[in-house]
């Protein structure tokens, strides 16, 4: 087991690097009515711990009269100590010493929440701030608990160590000069000897819980993760009738986290046995300490009776010192993630001076950029190409030629590797990431919608948009009778991930919301390659509008879409093989003629199936009509 010293010191550096990171958001500059609410909730907590140490001389008052003993004579007016008076006063001082402390947690409520907000919103804006790269390498359901037990965590260690802890001690400190001074040091001893063996085995027993703590944390980050990500992908789920092994997956998960979950509480009823036994052992020396001085003479019975309703007031803090101890390192344990994640560093940041940008022209320039998601993969290789403001470029080539990789690095997805990306001849990586997004309108090949209204995700591409400007917009993507034909209209819920509309809506859905934001820069991303050609056919009829007057970049796998480009770049392997205009690239007999003559006899394959089927169908629907028992006597 590890040393109890160095797990200490180790929790206590811990806990005050949280606290000083915590501090701006316990002590707000700009909320001066949290900081006097923290003031007043400190003062009523000091007070309450100061009357909780007055409360047992109440008790002994009142045993001492009752037994013909007044020694409250020496400490209070003789009006008030009468026995019955005294039994009053001794539960007064009870009900008030409540009182503020529910009055310490009620002030002090809203001062822990706007913690827990300002932290949570703080790593929300973070995890936007952090790379492409990040997102694709974690699990949205494990970054979901992170956040979600971070924040409680927060909670705790802002509550019980700011306004609990140092009371507490308070509160032992006073202890120990009463008895110092009443009783002897004998007193002082066992008392601080029973303290010091229940800190310690606490902090023991605690520091072994946690590491069940963060096993059973693990698993339910895991089971959540499965879920949520099993759930996400329902329609895979069902293709392939795998429920069952879904489900087996998801209950392993909880098995483990059934299985530490059982070991948490059950090593709870130890911690709390084994706190029971040293407090009792304790008191016990204690109370017969007192018994014997009783029966001496050298203690009233009232004596007998303060020490044990002050030990009795003692417990309640030790034992909240083991609560806080546990909530604060259940607390350390739970945000430790969290903090991590508020740690990482984004791979793409502003530089200090960066400013916004500000064009006069949409103009697109790739100068020998150079990328590689990995240094020993790369993937673009000296790529040089130009759109003039207005016009347009289309980019093509097979499979992992890098095309999508482009429309990443104009958006600054990420940086290059070397050269450079220029919009109207400015260095996009010297600008804004947000002023160079704010140009740039993209139809990407799968539109990902949120889980909210057609409305919603429209006016997404500009949310101070109009209720007109949305529908115009829709009407240009040529999905406005649609949308009006629905139930719920422009309020109709998509599902998640827009679920509830086919493939060709949810492109028209995007080509609205780009249409919406009216950028000068549009990036179609391969936007009709996952749609059949009927459907294909009229979203490109919607993207021409849409790019008619715009600098536009496409991107695209079909060569159908881009026939009409001004100029058209052949991709392979990370470097342009080929470039012209598509009459150009044909005549000449390379890549692009090869790939273009595939794909046309693909297209007439598929239309020729297409016909045939209508063919059969509506030989099916005449032999009907002309001998409608036919194929039922068949």
């Amino acid at each position: 087991m590890a040393d109890p010293q160095r797990t200490i010191s180790g929790d206590s550096g811990a806990t005050l690097s949280t606290l000083k990171n915590l501090w701006p958001y316990m002590w707000p500059d700009d909320r001066p009515d949290l900081k006097r609410r923290v003031l007043w909730a400190t003062l009523f907590l000091v007070a309450a711990k100061l009357l909780t140490v007055g409360v047992p001389y109440f008790y002994k008052w009142a045993t001492d009269a009752l037994d013909g003993a007044n020694t409250a004579r020496e400490w209070l007016p003789i009006v008030l100590t009468g026995a019955i008076t005294l039994v009053v006063s001794y539960n007064v001082a009870r009900i008030i010493s409540v009182g503020l402390n529910q009055l310490r947690d009620a002030l002090f409520a809203s001062v822990g929440q706007y913690a827990v907000r300002r932290l949570a919103y703080r790593t929300f804006v973070h995890m936007h701030r952090l790379s492409l790269r990040f997102h694709l390498e974690r699990r949205t359901g494990g970054l979901s608990r992170i956040i979600e037990r971070g924040t409680k965590g927060i909670e705790a260690i802002v509550r019980f160590t700011i306004l609990n802890t140092l009371p507490t001690l308070l509160e032992f400190a006073l202890v120990a000069v009463i008895f110092g001074f009443a009783y002897g040091l004998a007193y002082v001893a066992v008392i601080g000897i029973t303290v010091w063996l229940y800190a310690w085995f606490t902090i023991r027993a605690s520091d072994w819980r946690i590491g069940i703590r963060r096993a059973m944390n693990d698993s339910d980050t895991e089971a959540n993760t499965k879920a949520i990500d099993s759930l996400l992908n329902f329609e895979t789920v069902k293709y392939f009738g795998n429920e069952a092994m879904e489900a087996e997956r998801f209950d392993r998960s909880m098995a483990r986290y059934e299985h530490a979950a059982t070991r948490i509480w059950t090593s709870l009823g130890w911690l709390n046995f084994g706190q029971g036994v040293i407090f009792g052992a304790g008191m016990a020396v204690a109370m017969v300490m007192s018994a014997f001085a009783v029966r001496a003479g050298t203690q009233t019975l009232g004596d007998f009776v303060f020490i044990n309703a002050m030990l009795m007031q003692l417990s309640i803090p030790l034992n909240f010192i083991g609560f806080v101890y546990r909530e604060i390192r259940q607390g350390l344990a739970d945000i430790e993630a969290m903090f991590a994640l508020l740690s990482v560093k984004a791979e793409v940041r502003d530089r200090p001076d960066a400013k916004p940008i500000a064009i006069q022209n949409a103009s697109i320039k790739f100068e020998d950029v150079r990328f590689g998601y990995d240094r020993e993969r790369p993937i673009l290789k000296g790529i040089s190409f130009e759109v003039p403001a207005g016009r347009s470029i289309a980019i093509v080539g097979p499979s992992g030629a890098g095309k999508s990789t482009i429309s990443r690095l104009l958006f600054r997805f990420y940086d290059v590797g070397s050269g450079r990306i220029t919009i109207d001849g400015k260095d996009i990586s010297q600008v804004t990431q947000e002023s160079v997004r704010a140009l740039i309108g993209i139809v990407p090949q799968d539109t990902v919608l949120f889980n909210d209204t057609i409305a919603y995700n429209i006016r997404y591409g500009r949310p101070d948009a109009s209720e007109e400007e949305v529908q115009r917009a829709a009407d240009l993507a040529q999905i406005g009778p649609f949308i009006r034909s629905l139930p719920d209209g422009f309020e109709a819920m998509v599902g998640e991930r827009g679920l509830k509309l086919s493939g060709g809506e949810k492109q028209r859905v995007a080509i609205a919301r780009t249409i919406l934001k009216a950028p000068p820069i549009l990036v179609l991303d391969e936007a009709t390659s996952a749609l059949d050609t009927h459907t294909e056919q009229e979203i490109q009829d919607a993207l021409d509008l849409v790019s008619k007057g715009r600098t536009t970049l496409t991107i695209a796998h079909r060569l159908s879409t881009v026939v009409g480009a001004d100029e058209i770049i052949v991709l392979k392997a990370g470097e342009i093989i080929e470039r012209g205009t598509h009459r150009d690239l044909v005549a000449a007999g390379g890549l692009y003629a090869e790939m273009w003559s595939m794909q046309r006899e693909a297209t007439e394959a598929e239309e020729a199936l297409r016909r045939a089927r209508e063919a059969d169908e509506m030989g099916v629907l005449e032999r009907r009509r002309t001998d409608p028992l036919g194929d039922r006597q068949g």
